[in-house]
């Protein structure tokens, strides 16, 4: 697989609840880290758990995927049911048909407001 196609299988199968699935596009040793919450997930397994065991009334949204070489960068749209939208940008880097490291900025859409000096020049979505 091309290294975007291993990163659209890793939604895909998230989205289908397909843990084992998942575990097999990962390396043993993945690291992926989210500054937002400043947490680093060490092992695939952690990573897989961390997913699986999430609060249940979610879906994903696949917006873009962008790949050059083993660098490969998603943005993803997470609606639930209970916790609101979030998105996500993704940056992902891949080798030999595996995600061996990631970085994920998440956050909720709509829950960092614009300061009001900004308002003249700016379009509220």
């Amino acid at each position: 697989m091309e290294s975007s196609e291993v990163v659209e299988a890793l939604w895909d199968r998230m989205q289908a609840r397909d843990w084992e699935g998942l575990g097999e596009l990962l390396a043993d040793d993945l690291v992926v880290e989210w500054p937002v919450s400043g947490e680093r997930i060490v092992g695939r397994g952690n990573f897989v758990r961390i997913n699986a065991e999430y609060p249940e009334g979610w879906s994903i949204r696949v917006l873009r995927i962008v790949a050059d070489g083993e660098a490969v960068v998603s943005e993803v749209e997470v609606p639930h049911d209970a916790m609101g939208v979030h998105r996500v940008a993704s940056f992902w880097t891949v080798r030999d048909g595996r995600i061996v490291g990631g970085r994920e900025y998440w956050t909720e859409v709509g829950t960092d407001p614009s300061p009001e000096w900004r308002a003249a020049y700016v379009q509220r979505m």
